[in-house]
């Protein structure tokens, strides 16, 4: 698998194209235009989760791209109410969009061309994504367990402990040698986090 990726906007924010499916996950600011300079050209956009810093720029990707938005349930108000964020206390302004299709935990779908076990690891936010490929042994996993880290749990529907558990019970057994691909940071592999992650490590 060919994985294209950029880190934009203030919170440095990670996303990942894959040229051959056309698929994008996440869309932080300033991905738009790196997307029209690489010349690259999204088919489907897979939001691992709501919060504005990972969809600054899906909805003029959508607008652009004619292409098709994927993601939980509970992520569509997020980015479809102008007041959601707002009401929040945060004053960015980002653009509105409706969502076309809808992801539920799943133990394998057919997404954009790509076979993807589906997991919904909440905590960090409600509708919170992780997209595994068993035959890549890779995960696109969102602001869930990162290089050292793992996402914050302070923000509005977060939960510390429903966070933790998720990660020990659904990304754990995916197994050490499978590589994630966070939100925010370096790439990463489930076995150096178990040994040696601060937050849920098991050394």
């Amino acid at each position: 698998m060919i994985i294209d990726s950029f880190t934009g906007g203030m919170f440095e924010t990670n996303c990942f194209f894959l040229p051959e499916t056309g698929i994008l996950i996440d869309a932080p600011q300033e991905s738009a235009d790196w997307l029209a300079e690489q010349g690259h050209e999204v088919k489907l956009l897979l939001l691992t989760h709501g919060h504005m810093d990972h969809v600054w720029d899906a909805a003029r990707i959508h607008r652009e791209h004619h292409c098709v938005v994927g993601c939980h349930p509970e992520t569509v108000p997020m980015v479809s109410d102008p007041e959601f964020f707002r009401r929040f206390g945060f004053a960015l302004e980002v653009e509105t969009l409706a969502p076309e299709l809808m992801i539920t935990a799943t133990a394998g779908r057919d997404l954009g061309g790509v076979e993807f076990q589906v997991l919904e690891v909440p905590g960090h936010c409600p509708g919170s994504l992780v997209f595994f490929s068993n035959a890549e042994r890779l995960a696109f996993g969102g602001d869930v367990l990162f290089a050292g880290g793992v996402g914050r749990w302070d923000l509005p529907g977060g939960d510390k402990e429903l966070l933790f558990t998720g990660i020990r019970t659904k990304l754990f057994p995916l197994g050490d040698d499978v590589k994630i691909l966070p939100g925010h940071g370096p790439v990463t592999t489930i076995g150096r986090e178990r040994a040696s992650n601060a937050f849920v490590g098991e050394g």
